[in-house]
């Protein structure tokens, strides 16, 4: 667990041990089947293969990532843009999340388990069933891992944990936990799901009311708090921002005083959260259809 966090080349050298994954998932499994997902040795596990997921992506050998990019790359070309990256337009952004993975292996092995769906709904078990706050907050830090980037594999992550796994009720039961690092993790993986647009309605449908209901009625004062403070304000600028509904289910669960006094905290003006609650309002005021709901 230690040497897992020893920055790239351990994690390199960690995934390249043949074995090595297979048997912490394997582990893990066992645990779980057997009813004790609250044993110290499952929590180790799990951090570990919470670090080898730390930037996957980008650290990924070469073979993995030609295979993992080859159909976005193909999208792109279509579409006359240069590489994976050549574009910003929104047409191509929205294209390129949807790019599925490759089908998946039926049996992986080694670096191939940190992304398949068999590890994501491992890390969704362990969320709901374990009480062992480190186990929770290392299974959400690696769905926040996984889902980070912008290329397709945290996409068709993100797909597996929303759409395919049922995710999403186990990690709002987590916005409501007294731990804050646990806390802070769901909302940051919250943050990374709501970036995909496919899955925004599904997320503000679930989510949304228990986003509102956890932010503060001003900026608090320690930085855990005040940074998943921010980072729930973000998640509703990124559920709210291209939906009106989704900005009139904020206004219904009675989150806009909340915001104000959060952008409005004058001993913070300047911190993350008061930043976050301004972009969010700025956003929320560019539905016109809401200006007299939001003035009453």
């Amino acid at each position: 667990r230690n040497m897992s966090s020893a920055g790239p080349e351990g994690r390199k050298k960690m995934r390249e041990c043949e074995g090595l994954i297979d048997s912490l998932v394997y582990y893990i499994q066992g645990a779980i089947a057997d009813h004790e997902p609250n044993d110290k040795a499952t929590e180790n596990c799990v951090c570990i293969l919470h670090n080898l997921s730390y930037q996957l992506e980008i650290e990924l050998p070469e073979s993995y990532a030609q295979s993992i990019y080859v159909q976005r790359r193909n999208i792109s070309n279509n579409d006359k843009t240069p590489g994976c990256f050549g574009t910003r337009s929104r047409k191509v952004k929205e294209k390129q999340q949807d790019t599925p993975l490759p089908e998946e292996k039926s049996n992986p092995k080694g670096v191939e388990s940190l992304w398949h769906s068999t590890l994501i709904r491992i890390y969704l078990s362990l969320i709901a069933k374990s009480t062992r706050n480190y186990t929770q907050e290392a299974s959400l830090g690696a769905l926040q891992n996984l889902t980070a980037g912008t290329g397709p594999m945290p996409f068709a992550v993100a797909r597996t944990v929303v759409q395919k796994a049922n995710g999403l009720p186990g990690i709002r039961a987590m916005l409501h936990v007294s731990h804050p690092a646990v806390k802070r993790t769901a909302v940051s993986l919250l943050r990374n799901l709501s970036r995909n647009t496919s899955l925004q309605n599904d997320i503000a449908r679930e989510v949304l009311p228990d986003l509102v209901s956890v932010l503060p009625e001003c900026v608090p004062g320690c930085d855990v708090a005040c940074e998943t403070t921010a980072s729930i304000c973000y998640t509703l600028f990124n559920l709210t921002q291209s939906s009106s509904h989704n900005a009139r289910l904020l206004l219904s669960a009675h989150g806009l005083p909340k915001v104000i006094a959060i952008s409005m905290n004058d001993s913070n003006m300047f911190s993350k959260a008061s930043r976050a609650a301004s972009v969010l309002l700025y956003s929320l005021w560019s539905h016109t259809d809401l200006h007299s709901a939001y003035k009453k």
